[in-house]
């Protein structure tokens, strides 16, 4: 009940911020960014657009990856024209293709562009079932997968240019609360509705992979720590804000959430927050592998904190990016941590 209170009157926590703080604010104290180039995907609306529109404000150069070129364009043109000199560069990724992902990542390498950060921010909410072309469910593949190929492809990128500037690379992945509904089996329940409809749960998958993008931040903040990177990677829950990927689920019963949920409702800029403070304050110089929720850090789910199956789905992750992604769901196939 004290919390609820607290998070009700925005009541700050012990960065200073709480959930009523702005992305405006909280990149107060990181106000030149002029050094920094940043991806940020899922910046075509909603937290991501406004992630892009306060870091360039604050003069981050930024790449904006997106499905739709067009949808990229004019948010580009939105900050542009609110910030005339801002660098941005558009370029085509779908998540949800493996073949995309490496694509898109040969395409920005060819732009001998420094990476400083890395915000793994697009997120899907899939209405039915649906397979990726790689064999694997939608929205996993569509939240998770794809920006765990992104990231292990941006890595040695991330890491040079740490080496090279001197300064701290930093992956963000935007995961949510949600993600402390999944219990069973991950990688069971993955191939389960990969192979088939009837077992299919839209929540669940959502929960699903929100829970992989934690274990994700923990298994690769350990891998950073092993390999001496200058580079951190961390994971935010930005609050409940109603966005287009919430918006495409109306209907009575979310209409009816809304109105009752409707003081714990997060502005866009306050939902953006989160990432924007973890993404660049310099307070969380060297912090990896930790959960933020308005704008302080928190725990994660009991099962988001279990570092053996982090590795575990690390293993699975391995597996499914490679060419023999389908060996993943093979009832010989035993994957054990």
């Amino acid at each position: 009940m004290l919390d609820t209170f607290k998070y009700l009157i925005g009541s700050p926590g012990a960065s200073g911020y709480g959930s009523k703080s702005t992305a405006e604010q909280v990149t107060d104290a990181s106000a030149d960014l002029h050094q920094i180039t940043a991806i940020i995907t899922g910046a075509t609306s909603g937290i991501g657009a406004e992630t892009a529109q306060v870091l360039a404000k604050r003069g981050a150069k930024l790449v904006l990856p997106a499905r739709s070129l067009k949808a990229a364009e004019d948010a580009k043109a939105r900050i542009v024209s609110e910030f005339p000199g801002s660098k941005i560069i558009v370029m085509a990724l779908d998540l949800s293709s493996l073949a995309s992902v490496r694509s898109f990542v040969s395409d920005f390498e060819s732009l001998r562009l420094p990476l400083n950060l890395l915000i793994n921010n697009a997120g899907k909410f899939a209405h039915g079932h649906a397979i990726s072309e790689d064999g694997i469910e939608m929205t996993f593949a569509t939240n998770y997968l794809g920006h765990f190929l992104l990231t292990k492809l941006l890595l040695n990128k991330m890491i040079e240019t740490a080496g090279v500037s001197g300064v701290q690379g930093r992956i963000v992945n935007v995961s949510s609360s949600i993600h402390g509904w999944f219990s069973g089996d991950i990688i069971r329940y993955l191939g389960k509705i990969s192979r088939s409809r009837s077992q299919y749960d839209e929540t669940r998958a959502y929960a699903l992979s929100k829970l992989a993008n934690v274990l994700h931040t923990k298994e690769l903040a350990r891998r950073l720590k092993e390999m001496e990177a200058n580079v951190t990677v961390n994971c935010v829950h930005p609050g409940i804000v109603k966005t287009r990927l919430t918006r495409e689920r109306e209907g009575l019963a979310t209409d009816l959430v809304f109105l009752f949920a409707s003081k714990l409702l997060k502005t866009i800029p306050q939902a953006a927050a989160t990432t924007c403070y973890v993404a660049t304050h310099p307070r969380l110089l060297g912090v990896s592998g930790r959960y933020f929720a308005d704008c302080n850090e928190t725990s994660p789910s009991k099962m988001g904190s279990n570092l053996s199956e982090a590795a575990r789905l690390w293993s699975a992750s391995e597996i499914m990016v490679s060419k023999n992604s389908n060996a993943i769901f093979d009832p010989s196939h035993h994957l054990e941590c």
